[in-house]
């Protein structure tokens, strides 16, 4: 437990029986939430929506990506995080200065997100299509509806729990996660043992304050359980908007809106709502992009 730096721990008990996974993402959730201002309750959202991403990936193989929305009708709106099977992480969510009042002394994230439905996306560039599995939102307050999709959707059942917290200024201090998956053929006092661990589990973000890394998360996960092998990732935000993107984004306005650019002579910016880069893309650019 000597440090804090981003990590994604994975291992399963000895005997397959269940799968464990912790992450450490303070430094991933602090870059991706300082790009935008954003109100506490949606840094707090998004933190635990791109942490939840990075669990929900264990898994992915060369080339796949995962995308996760929740479509609610909160405050806050759409919140998205996306990852591939490297752990590069982006995300972002409609409304980021939505003001939602804490409840019992707690960030409200369940009333920012609202209900409405959570889709779990998995693609491949070879693929025909993309995997889809669709729930409706429980609580919005992330964890436990990643648990239900695991559960419901994939007939995997699974425990959650994301936490991220906040200085005094509002600034990511400490962000983690955890999640459980109840492989097939589970011996039921090895289960019940885990489940047992989770459930004395203090809040994620409080232990990663106190010195845990993602190590000592999944030791105390698997207490009195032996364990194999831990495979290690170092999650990171990554954002792979350009200048070429920037320009075909325009495309979404329709020809007549090009036109009118190209023709006013003024240019147009366009802002990433992942990383909140902004380009200035001038009229010579945008006739040149689409004069084929």
């Amino acid at each position: 437990m000597s440090g804090t730096s981003d990590q994604l721990v994975r291992t399963v008990t000895v005997g397959g029986d269940v799968a464990l996974s912790a992450v450490v993402g303070t430094g991933l959730v602090r870059e991706a939430t300082n790009r935008r201002e954003m109100s506490p309750t949606a840094v707090n959202a998004l933190g635990r929506g791109l942490v939840g991403v990075v669990l929900l990936s264990v898994g992915l193989k060369g080339g796949e990506s995962l995308q996760l929305r929740f479509a609610g009708d909160g405050p806050l709106g759409d919140l998205l995080a996306i990852t591939d099977d490297q752990a590069r992480v982006r995300g972002t969510i409609r409304n980021p200065m939505a003001h939602v009042p804490p409840r019992n002394g707690r960030f409200d994230v369940g009333g920012g997100m609202g209900r409405g439905l959570l889709s779990v996306v998995r693609s491949h560039p070879n693929w025909r299509e993309p995997h889809t599995g669709v729930v409706e939102i429980e609580t919005g307050e992330i964890a436990r509806d990643l648990a239900k999709y695991l559960t419901e959707s994939e007939q995997t059942p699974a425990a959650v729990a994301l936490g991220v917290g906040l200085d005094r200024e509002g600034r990511v201090d400490a962000t983690a996660g955890v999640m459980v998956r109840v492989l097939p053929g589970a011996r039921n006092d090895v289960v019940a043992h885990v489940e047992a661990n989770v459930a004395s589990l203090p809040n994620v973000a409080e232990l990663v304050r106190m010195g845990f890394d993602a190590d000592g998360l999944l030791d105390h996960l698997a207490r009195g359980v032996g364990v194999g092998e831990r495979d290690y990732t170092t999650p990171r935000f990554h954002c792979p908007c350009n200048r070429q993107r920037a320009l075909e984004t325009l495309g979404l306005l329709g020809s007549e809106a090009i036109t009118e650019i190209v023709e006013l002579g003024q240019g147009q910016e366009v802002c990433c709502h992942f990383c909140g880069l902004a380009y200035q893309l001038t009229s010579d650019e945008v006739r040149a992009h689409y004069a084929h």
